[in-house]
């Protein structure tokens, strides 16, 4: 009776061991089914990679810089063209007077 039972149990065993197995090939297949069709809807999404997104916002932040450069070189051109309109205005407003 143990030479039966004993066998019996290795019989078990290996099979347990082969479900084991099969198991492992199943979550292997999944997750390479999965992985494949996240790419694919990855890539009909048109998403941007992470670089691209990167270099991007780099260069915004590049232009926003010299916008806020230009602006502050328009606000002092501005400010120098009224002082010489004023200036001008209280001339001829002195020559009249005169």
């Amino acid at each position: 009776m143990t030479q039966t039972s004993n066998r019996i149990f290795d019989e078990m065993a290996r099979l347990m061991n082969d479900a084991a197995g099969v198991a492992q090939g199943v979550r292997r297949e999944a997750d390479a089914l999965f992985r494949t069709q996240a790419e694919r809807i990855l890539r009909d999404l048109d998403v941007v990679k992470r670089e691209e997104f990167e270099a991007v916002k780099d260069m915004a932040a590049l232009a926003r810089e010299e916008n806020e450069a230009l602006k502050a070189r328009i606000e002092a051109l501005e400010a120098k063209v009224a002082a010489k309109g004023s200036k001008k205005a209280k001339d001829a407003s002195d020559e009249q007077g005169a």
